[in-house]
C-alpha cells in the first residue's frame, strides 16, 4: 500500500515538474544546430522559418552550422544533448538516409530524436550542360544506354538526398553512371555549366535561376506532380520511369526524451509561423511547399524512408 502510494506521488511531482517546465519554456536562447554547411537549401529553408519563431517564443536562436561525416557529426551531437527543448536539430530527408550509409552510428535517428515540425517540402531538377546534344530525357537515357559508362553526375555526397535522387532516377532507367560526389553545390554546379561532369539533381530553387538564365538545361523534376515554375518539364511517372519519384523535405528534431509538452507547444508556435502568408510566400520562392504534418507523423515518414533507402542504396551498391 504504501508503495503504490510512493509511486503514485514520484509520478504526479514529476507530471507537476514536467508541467512547470514547459510553461516557463522557452527561458534562454534555444541553440539550433544545422549538420550541413551555410548557403546549402538544409541551411537556408529553416533559417528563414527560425527568424520568426524566434520572435514568436520570445527567445533567440542561435543558429550553428556542424557539418561533417554526411551531415551525421551535427546530428549525432543534438541526439545526444540535453532534453530540455533548448537543443534543436534542422534536418533534411537526407536524416533517413544516414543509417544506411554510415551502419556504425552512435545514435538511432529514428528513436533518439524527436520530431517537432516539418517545414515542408521540395523537389529536385535534373540539369545537364547546355553544350550536350540532349533535348529531352529520352535523348539522354538513349545516349547512356548506347554508350554505358560514359555518363557522370554530381551530388553534395555520398548519401546526401541529391545523390539518393540521382540513383533512384538511374535504376529505373536502366543507365549506368558514374558518381562523384562534391563539397558542395556551387561546385557542382560549376562543373555541370563547364560541362565536365553530365548530370545534377538540384534543388529546384537553386536551379530555377540557371535554367532561366540559359546556363543550364532541365531535363526531370524529381516529383510526382510538375513544379510549376517549371510547368514544361516532364515527372519520371510521364517520362515512363516508376518509383523514380524523390522528394526532399526540411524538418526540426529534438532529443527523444524531450518532454512532449515543449514540442507540442513548439509544433503548435511553428505552424502559426508556417501559415503565415509572408512566410509562405518566402518559402514559395526557395521552391518549398507546405507539407503539414504533426510530430507523429513526421516520425512514421523518418521510419518509412529510412527502410526504402536501406533497401535502395543495397540495390545501387552505395558504400561511404
Amino acid at each position: 500500500m504504501y508503495k503504490s502510494i510512493h509511486a503514485l506521488c514520484v509520478l504526479s511531482t514529476l507530471l507537476v515538474a514536467q508541467a512547470a517546465h514547459a510553461e516557463t519554456w522557452p527561458s534562454r536562447l534555444i541553440k539550433a544546430t544545422i549538420p550541413f554547411g551555410p548557403g546549402s537549401a538544409t541551411d537556408v529553408v529553416p533559417r528563414l522559418v527560425f527568424e520568426r519563431l524566434s520572435s514568436e517564443l520570445g527567445q533567440p536562436i542561435v543558429v550553428e552550422n556542424r557539418a561533417g561525416a554526411g551531415g551525421t557529426l551535427g546530428t549525432g551531437l543534438v541526439a545526444k544533448a540535453e532534453p530540455d527543448g533548448y537543443s534543436i536539430l534542422a534536418h533534411s530527408s537526407a536524416l533517413a538516409i544516414a543509417p544506411a550509409i554510415f551502419p556504425n552510428l552512435t545514435f538511432d535517428a529514428t528513436k533518439d530524436l524527436s520530431s517537432v515540425l516539418m517545414i515542408g517540402s521540395s523537389a529536385s531538377v535534373m540539369i545537364v550542360p547546355n553544350e550536350r546534344p540532349w533535348k529531352s530525357i529520352q535523348d539522354f537515357i538513349a545516349e547512356a544506354k548506347a554508350k554505358p559508362g560514359s555518363i557522370s553526375f554530381g551530388s553534395v555526397g555520398v548519401g546526401s538526398a541529391v545523390h539518393i535522387a540521382a540513383e533512384k532516377f538511374r535504376l529505373p532507367a536502366g543507365i549506368e553512371a558514374t558518381h562523384v560526389p562534391y563539397r558542395g553545390g556551387p561546385e557542382v554546379i560549376a562543373d555541370i555549366m563547364g560541362g565536365r561532369i553530365d548530370l545534377y539533381f538540384c534543388p529546384l530553387a537553386t536551379a530555377l535561376p540557371l535554367i532561366r538564365q540559359g546556363q543550364v538545361k532541365a531535363l526531370l523534376v524529381s516529383t510526382p506532380k510538375r513544379a510549376a515554375d517549371l510547368p514544361d518539364v516532364p515527372t519520371p511517372g510521364e517520362s515512363g520511369l516508376k518509383n523514380a519519384e524523390s522528394v526532399s523535405w526540411f524538418g526540426v528534431f529534438v532529443p527523444s526524451r524531450t518532454p512532449r509538452d515543449i514540442v507540442e507547444r513548439f509544433h503548435a508556435v511553428g505552424m502559426k509561423v508556417l501559415s503565415d502568408p509572408s512566410v509562405q510566400a518566402s518559402l514559395t520562392k526557395l521552391g518549398v511547399e507546405p507539407m503539414p504534418m504533426k510530430p507523429a507523423e513526421i516520425d512514421d515518414l523518418v521510419k518509412r524512408e529510412a527502410a526504402a533507402n536501406l533497401e535502395l542504396i543495397k540495390a545501387a551498391g552505395i558504400k561511404q
